[in-house]
C-alpha cells in the first residue's frame, strides 16, 4: 500500500491556483480562504465543491448529492466500485474529501477553508481544529474508513 502522505500528494491535493493566490496574498500555513484569494472566497469554496467526478459516479448510482450530511451517510452506503478503477480511485477520494469539506463549511458554523502551503485545502473548524477533509476522502474511498459521515459528526461536535 502506499503511503498515506504520498497517496495524496499524487491525488490532486496540490492546487496550483490557490496556492499562486495565497503567494499574492502573502499567506501562510494559517491563511484563510478569503485572504489566500483577496477577498473571493465564495468563488473558490464553489470551485472546491464542484466534485464533478464523484457527484456523475454518485448520480449514477442514484444518488443525488445535496450538500447536506445526509448525503455523506447515503455515500457512505454506495458500493465501493471505484475501487475497481485503480486510475480513478485517488481522483473520486479527492472529490470526496473535497465534498466532506463542502458539507462541513456549509453546516457546522464558524468552519472554513484555509489553503496550505503548496495548495492543501482544509477545513479549520471555530476551535482552531483542521480537518485534513481531502486525505479523509482518499482514506474512504480507497479502505471504506474512517466513513464520511462519522467525520463530519466530529467536526460537527468539535
Amino acid at each position: 500500500m502506499v503511503p498515506r502522505q504520498a497517496r495524496w500528494q499524487s491525488c490532486g491535493m496540490n492546487i496550483p491556483f490557490l496556492d499562486n493566490w495565497r503567494k499574492r496574498a502573502g499567506g501562510d500555513r494559517g491563511t484563510s480562504l478569503a485572504s489566500a484569494v483577496g477577498g473571493d472566497e465564495e468563488g473558490v469554496a464553489e470551485l472546491l465543491s464542484e466534485c464533478e467526478l464523484l457527484r456523475v459516479r454518485a448520480g449514477q448510482l442514484g444518488l443525488r448529492l445535496d450538500d447536506s450530511p445526509e448525503s455523506l451517510e447515503a455515500l457512505d452506503q454506495l458500493p465501493p466500485r471505484w475501487r475497481d478503477d485503480p486510475e480513478e480511485l485517488p481522483w473520486l477520494g479527492n472529490d470526496a474529501g473535497l465534498y466532506l469539506g463542502t458539507v462541513i463549511v456549509l453546516t457546522v458554523p464558524d468552519a472554513v477553508w484555509h489553503i496550505w502551503p503548496g495548495g492543501h485545502p482544509v477545513v479549520r473548524l471555530a476551535s482552531g481544529r483542521e480537518i485534513q477533509v481531502v486525505e479523509a476522502g482518499i482514506e474512504w474511498a480507497v479502505t471504506g474508513a474512517p466513513e464520511l459521515s462519522q467525520v463530519y459528526a466530529e467536526a460537527a461536535e468539535a
